[in-house]
């Protein structure tokens, strides 16, 4: 048996009835493929970011075809599987090709061919994914498993698309997702936010100009327009767009053409629009401060994305995988951490979900985050405290609970989860929490010292802190201060 490669893609083996045989592990090394038999999902899973494919034994149904599936979706991967059915279940295999297997083989076939096959379903996958940057997208919670098969149908259609839905709920993510589940998958995806631009500026950004056009022209520009060719162009904010600039748009739409700033030639156009909004455009053409035919141009299909607290089911795969991208080491979440996430309304939505996991990975040492570890905008001066107090008692998984939980939650739900004290607090008196921040400045700046604040009471030296942070020790020592003068106690700190 030739030795396999060092650059082998890793086949997970999964069979609860029987051990790996030695004609299987030949033909799978012979056919270029690095082998590891798990014998648990928790074993497959931890192992599943390393992977290539999961090679998964089915006896009687799918259910742990789907079980499996679950498992990786929940920890943000799209490793692929392959089913082993026997030979005579015919029935069976039909069900997983249904199920979403990458393939299906006979039980008993130890060819290297087969094997070697596999290689050529998956290169179609890593060509379409060289050109484009591989996005982990969640869609577990039923509301959004139908909004995701909806938007695959509009994906095929070619029609204009508006994203309604509040701040932070994804919109750019399933515009994404149009993009790249249509036709024009392989053009560029260009996208720019209304909101974020001069309005003397937006106009040269979409439709580009000639050179001359104006003082400090010196060269020919292409708009967004251009750029998009063959691919889609993604409108965010449209709502917060000039009205001035709302009438080119619609005449651009309406004929599929355009003139850059100061040129003469007629640009023919071949681009798909997908918009988005968090306003009610409805009321927005009441005040007369939207067009309403630009309104029907671009609403030919209109999707609405629910925010997080109505999809509940995506949350703890979102934190999951929030976990998983910036930090390649397995991520825990404790069962309480779990109940927090899920009872906690979310007003900022998934946007504020990614805030409240990485404030978690900064705070937490052990890769196992817990109640403690959970700092949330609403209630960040009272998580903070606690979380001080959380790291001197992390040996006691028992008194973990919820930060705050009872600020919000149902009487039902809080019998649930019993309320911890800290023990440290007779000991120490609590430091006066700082005023409410009078503007969005203020606040943030607020929440940048309590993070700070944190790290340095849960780390041994101000060297390990400020690497924690990712920023210098020269950086984090001008920071303290800064909290110095703020007159924040830094006592614990220093």
């Amino acid at each position: 048996m030739k030795p396999t490669p060092a650059s082998a893609p890793l086949a997970l083996w999964l069979d609860p009835e029987k051990p790996l045989s030695p004609e299987h592990s030949q033909a799978l090394h012979a056919s270029g493929w690095a082998l590891m038999p798990v014998h648990t999902l928790d074993t497959l899973v931890s192992h599943a970011a390393d992977a290539a494919v999961v090679v998964l034994h089915l006896s009687v149904d799918v259910t742990r075809l789907k079980a499996v599936q679950q498992l990786l979706q929940e920890a943000g991967l799209n490793t692929p599987v392959v089913a082993r059915v026997e030979r005579q279940e015919l029935e069976l295999a039909v069900e997983a090709s249904q199920a979403g297997a990458l393939a299906v083989l006979a039980d008993c076939d130890a060819r290297s061919a087969s094997w070697m096959r596999l290689h050529s379903l998956l290169n179609p996958h890593a060509a379409r994914t060289s050109t484009q940057p591989t996005r982990n997208v969640v869609f577990v919670d039923p509301a959004s498993q139908h909004l995701l098969a909806l938007a695959k149908k509009v994906a095929q259609a070619d029609v204009t698309a508006l994203l309604v839905g509040p701040t932070g709920s994804g919109k750019e993510v399933m515009a994404r997702v149009l993009h790249e589940a249509s036709a024009r998958a392989r053009g560029p995806f260009v996208a720019l936010n209304c909101a974020a631009m001069p309005e003397n500026l937006i106009e040269d950004m979409l439709f580009g100009h000639d050179k001359g056009a104006f003082t400090g022209a010196h060269r020919d520009q292409k708009g967004l327009f251009e750029q998009a060719q063959g691919g889609t162009l993604f409108l965010d904010e449209i709502g917060e767009m000039p009205m001035h600039l709302q009438s080119k748009l619609l005449r651009v739409l309406q004929e599929r053409q355009l003139t850059r700033l100061g040129g003469q030639s007629v640009i023919q156009l071949n681009v798909r629009i997908v918009a988005a909004t968090n306003k009610d455009l409805k009321l927005a053409i009441a005040e007369r401060e939207f067009r309403e035919d630009l309104y029907y141009r671009i609403a030919t299909f209109r999707m609405r994305l629910l925010p997080l607290c109505e999809r509940p089911g995506d949350i703890i795969p979102l934190a999951m995988q929030c976990l998983s991208q910036h930090d390649s080491q397995v991520w825990r979440l404790h069962p309480q951490a779990q109940a927090l996430l899920l009872q906690y309304p979310w007003p900022g939505n998934v946007r504020e979900l990614e805030n409240v996991m990485r404030r978690a990975m900064v705070l937490c040492t052990d890769h196992h985050v817990t109640p403690a570890h959970l700092m949330f905008d609403d209630w960040l001066s009272q998580a903070v405290p606690a979380a001080f107090s959380a790291e001197q008692n992390a040996h006691v998984p028992n008194d973990l609970s919820p930060v705050g939980l009872n600020t919000w939650a149902s009487s039902s739900s809080t019998e649930a989860l019993p309320t911890w004290t800290p023990a440290t607090t007779a000991q120490q008196p609590e430091a006066p929490l700082p005023a409410a921040p009078a503007d969005l400045q203020s606040a943030a700046r607020l929440n940048e010292h309590q993070v700070i604040m944190a790290t340095l009471a849960s780390t041994p030296s101000k060297t390990e802190a400020a690497k924690r942070l990712g920023i210098s020790p020269r950086t984090l020592r001008y920071k303290m201060a800064q909290l110095r003068e703020h007159g924040l106690a830094m006592a614990s700190a220093c």
